[in-house]
């Protein structure tokens, strides 16, 4: 999940429902609210934890921080050096999780259908925005993570596109790399924040209308297959923080008309390669 959440257009959501702990990953942030408190004066620290399934959020979280700090730097020099190959990975990956998260539906319907077409089109939406620049202030910064990881919990929208769109980006992965404290603190407050209050809303929706939203979520990934299409022709270029010449919009394209070499075999071959990996991590998941 902390690998998938620092690629623009790929979800760490994606990933928690392909390997089956999506559901469980609502319910225990849900969990967390005021009257853990309350239970802390009543009972002892055991109680709480094993109210809020401490273990397994431990588990996740750590993983999480993990990834995102050791793999940082190395995903954004593959996406720099190898777009092609490292998009035509996540292709395979979407695609595969579209089919995986759609057949978890029990009953197809026009009521679903339409879900489905309404998630598919504010996801394909989103992808369409052109980033913007942003002030780079603590209370900017806040409210980026807020927003940020109600998205990266959805499957199909991706926190980090998000964070581009805001022109948040590049400022929040230079302070991961840089370790800068200020930053990285402020970021996750407002992921605690928005993560606590957007996962109780959707673990409400999955008690609910548990095919609804089921839908509308792969219609988050199949809308969003646009953007990690492996092919983009660069529209227009921006400077960043650094100093450096980067892409601001592209524009996805036919591999014939990819200014370079397309690399078509090699980027099929990545994408039938991550489709197995989640047909597989599903199947994994299903039996344990």
């Amino acid at each position: 999940m902390g690998a998938a959440d620092i690629v623009p257009g790929v979800s760490g959501g994606t990933i928690a429902f392909i390997t089956g702990i999506y559901e469980e990953l609502l319910k225990s942030i849900s969990s967390i609210n005021f009257k853990i408190f309350s239970l802390l004066k009543d009972k002892n620290i055991r109680s709480v934890w094993h109210k809020i399934n401490g273990n397994f959020l431990a588990c996740i979280f750590s993983g999480i921080l993990f990834s995102v700090f050791s793999l940082s730097k190395t995903i954004t020099f593959l996406i720099t050096s190898y777009p092609v190959l490292v998009w035509s990975f996540f292709f395979g990956l979407i695609l595969a999780s579209s089919f995986i998260i759609g057949r978890a539906i029990r009953n197809w319907n026009f009521q679903k259908l339409i879900s489905l077409i309404f998630g598919a089109f504010i996801a394909f939406s989103i992808t369409r925005l052109s980033p913007v620049e942003n002030p780079e202030s603590i209370f900017y910064i806040f409210i980026s993570g807020a927003i940020a990881i109600c998205a990266m919990v959805l499957p199909g929208v991706s926190g980090s596109f998000i964070l581009l769109l805001m022109g948040s980006y590049t400022l929040i992965l230079k302070a991961l790399n840089d370790l800068n404290l200020t930053v990285v603190l402020v970021f996750s407050f407002g992921c605690l924040i928005g993560l606590l209050s957007f996962a109780r809303l959707l673990s409400k929706l999955f008690r609910s209308y548990r095919d609804l939203t089921i839908a509308v979520l792969t219609g988050f990934l199949i809308g969003s297959i646009d953007k990690v299409w492996p092919w983009k022709i660069v529209v227009q270029t921006r400077v960043d923080s650094s100093g450096d010449i980067v892409p601001f919009i592209e524009k996805s394209v036919m591999p014939y008309y990819f200014e370079g070499d397309p690399k078509i075999l090699l980027a099929l071959s990545l994408s039938a390669v991550s489709f197995f990996i989640v047909y597989a991590l599903n199947r994994l998941s299903t039996k344990n």
